[in-house]
């Protein structure tokens, strides 16, 4: 019986969209291109101020920079920077209906791949300590990534997937409680999600990613479109270290589910494309992305990976790619077969 109340528990809040409206977009800040990824827990502080500012002007349509809302003092500082006198009616700006989600980067992958999080087993001691050791990780860059957000004026608010309820059934997202994402932008605020430590019902417990988080997320909110930051120019055939390695401008995707190349034509448009992945990354790397960037374009929603910081990840930022991709814009557009 208890069982059977779980079950309906899980279906009901899977199967309901909380959301009154639709999203104007749904970002995705790569964990590689805010974090300095061969230094543990270090975060890519110009890149980070870059990527607010930039989502600043995305979601707010005024020239005026609004009064920053990080009033907490930060370390080497002798006190807060606010000015309360700042806000006032005429100062109150609308912003556009985003959610943000980051990976975790140089936060939380070691710790997670030193215990195997991601594999389950939470009745071992190591695993334990690693669950709790990762989720102060990635916490800990959750509130500086809203801190940065905040102080462009952008009222941000960090919302944990597992404080949030969310679960998993061997790694597969079964229950994700919406209502507090789907509140919190009614209430004006932009949320921001992270990759988490999660309980799973089958496996105990594991690592929940960003791109997933991105497209569950997607699925319920119908976004106009969605953006992935990260630290390269967007999907390439082989590593992009690799001095042959080609941008892949536009990847199409059919209603199976299976993905193609279409801009540049390849010269062996059979060839797998290499996706290798970081030694440490526990959730999956570019491959993962892009199988979540399929599912989202399934969708009709037009996906854009792009290097973050960039004038190209501006436009993208802004929907200036939504009526057409200009020839001089650098980054991959993953969109359904029309």
């Amino acid at each position: 019986m208890e069982q059977n109340k779980n079950q309906n528990q899980t279906q009901t809040s899977l199967g309901h969209s909380p959301f009154t409206e639709p999203i104007h977009c749904i970002v995705k800040l790569g964990g590689a291109a805010i974090t300095c990824k061969n230094e543990l827990e270090m975060i890519n502080e110009e890149i980070l101020q870059k990527v607010s500012e930039q989502l600043r002007q995305a979601m707010i349509s005024s020239s005026e920079k609004p009064p920053g809302m990080d009033w907490s003092k930060r370390p080497g500082d002798s006190e807060t920077f606010c000015n309360p006198e700042e806000f006032g009616d005429h100062s109150v700006m609308e912003c556009s209906r985003f959610i943000v989600v980051h990976g975790a980067g140089s936060f939380g992958h070691f710790q997670a791949s030193k215990s195997a999080v991601h594999k389950g087993q939470l009745n071992k001691p190591l695993v334990k300590g690693g669950f709790v050791a990762t989720r102060i990780s990635v916490t800990s860059l959750n509130l500086e990534v809203v801190r940065a957000l905040a102080r462009e004026g952008i009222p941000s608010i960090g919302m944990s997937p597992f404080s949030c309820g969310w679960f998993t059934s061997e790694r597969h997202i079964s229950s994700a409680d919406l209502s507090s994402v789907a509140k919190a932008i009614d209430s004006g605020f932009t949320p921001v999600l992270h990759g988490d430590a999660i309980l799973d019902e089958i496996l105990g417990c594991t690592i929940l990613s960003g791109d997933v988080i991105i497209s569950h997320l997607a699925t319920y909110s119908k976004p106009k479109y969605v953006v992935f930051l990260t630290d390269v120019y967007g999907v390439y055939d082989r590593p992009p270290t690799e001095p042959d390695a080609i941008l892949l401008k536009e990847i199409a995707v059919a209603e199976d589910g299976s993905w193609s190349v279409v801009k540049p034509k390849l010269q062996n448009s059979s060839k797998q494309i290499d996706l290798t992945l970081a030694a440490h990354d526990t959730t999956g790397g570019m491959k993962t992305k892009i199988s979540e960037a399929a599912i989202i374009a399934k969708l009709g929603i037009d996906v854009y990976i792009v290097k973050a910081a960039t004038s190209h990840s501006l436009r993208a930022l802004n929907g200036d790619l939504r009526s057409s991709i200009p020839d001089d814009w650098l980054g991959t557009v993953v969109r359904s077969l029309r």
